[in-house]
């Protein structure tokens, strides 16, 4: 079918111009575009500070903030200095951040027990955020890897990441983290039925109102390289994580993997990453009609903070474009490093 059969048919009357109803110059499409109040009005997609969830970096000691080398302008902050990010995060209107921790390797083991401290580093920033009384959700991840001393989201036997021990600890730590005061658990790890796992632990023990937000579709991705450096998992990965991560080239598994978190209590879902995979986010939220989140993971942000560093891309312009790109994709909501810088700009802007 051609595009000129897929038009509205034309009027039979000739406009006074003598081209036919529905086409140039009855129709200038620029029209709408010829000053900035006319584009406002017929924006389809829209972005704000309250569609942004910031990611976080927990590091122990006090006023303590290290930068992060392969995230230009990214740093990893001591608990006192994320409760100061996330009274920047309210000022500028940012409903949510998450929170991962940067672990000490000496407290690294291969059953992740650090995981289930309950003064570990993020229970402590949760408990500090709240203790400011500051209105805003703490997001924390369910997953081994920040605590293995083997890099991996789950527990390893041999060669072979056990997927039914590996829920059974993420149970433990999803309750400590509630008990801690997070908002919403954001299980990271693909291990199979871990939702209806953690959901059931969360009945029984009082949590009933914490919500879900399942990395539903996460990716066996090259693009996590520089928030393994962020946490300091880098050095320890031993492997890939193919068995449990899902293979890039895959969308109908995708909305399979949604379906059944969706089915064992999750609350929101989340695709990871997120601009090679705005397909994926288009597909989930189309189909499900529920809260679609996306990650812009560290590596899509190291590749254009280091554009802007060099001066290849306007960073400002960029910034918002890549942002906007997941609103129209369908995401309810973006986790991205540019967060703040994003709400900033667009609190200027209007």
């Amino acid at each position: 079918m051609s595009i000129r059969s897929r038009l509205p048919a034309a009027n039979a009357d000739a406009t006074s111009t003598g081209a036919p109803a529905g086409q140039f110059p009855s129709v200038r499409m620029r029209r709408n575009r010829k000053a900035p109040w006319a584009r406002e009005l017929v924006a389809e997609h829209r972005l704000s500070a309250r569609d942004l969830i910031w990611p976080m970096f927990v590091i122990a000691g006090k006023d303590k903030r290290v930068p992060v080398a392969s995230m230009p302008g990214v740093e990893r902050l001591s608990v006192d200095l994320i409760v100061e990010a996330a009274k920047e995060a309210v000022a500028l209107g940012i409903p949510a951040v998450a929170l991962f921790p940067f672990t000490d390797p000496a407290k690294r083991s291969d059953d992740a027990r650090e995981a289930f401290n309950a003064d570990n580093l993020v229970c402590r920033a949760t408990r500090a955020i709240k203790a400011a009384g500051l209105d805003i959700g703490i997001i924390l991840d369910v997953a081994l890897d920040p605590y293995t001393s083997h890099g991996h989201d789950g527990l390893l036997v041999g060669d072979e990441i056990v997927n039914d021990e590996t829920n059974a600890a993420l149970v433990k730590q999803a309750l400590v983290q509630a008990e801690a005061g997070a908002d919403v658990l954001a299980p990271s790890d693909m291990m199979d039925g871990r939702i209806a796992a953690i959901r059931s632990a969360l009945e029984a023990g009082g949590f009933q109102n914490t919500q879900i937000m399942s990395y539903a579709a996460k990716y066996a991705s090259a693009f996590y390289g520089p928030f393994r450096d962020a946490v300091g998992s880098a050095g320890f990965l031993k492997g890939d994580k193919r068995t449990y991560q899902m293979d890039p080239g895959n969308t109908d598994e995708a909305l399979r993997e949604v379906a059944l978190d969706l089915s064992e209590g999750a609350d929101m879902v989340m695709v990871k990453p997120g601009l090679p995979y705005l397909d994926v986010v288009r597909r989930v939220s189309e189909t499900f009609k529920v809260p679609t989140f996306a990650y812009q993971v560290s590596g899509e942000y190291a590749m254009l903070a280091a554009a802007f560093e060099k001066g290849w891309l306007d960073e400002e312009k960029t910034m918002i474009e890549s942002l906007l790109a997941f609103r129209r994709a369908g995401a309810s909501g973006v986790l991205t490093y540019f967060a703040p810088k994003a709400a900033r700009l667009l609190k200027a802007q209007h």
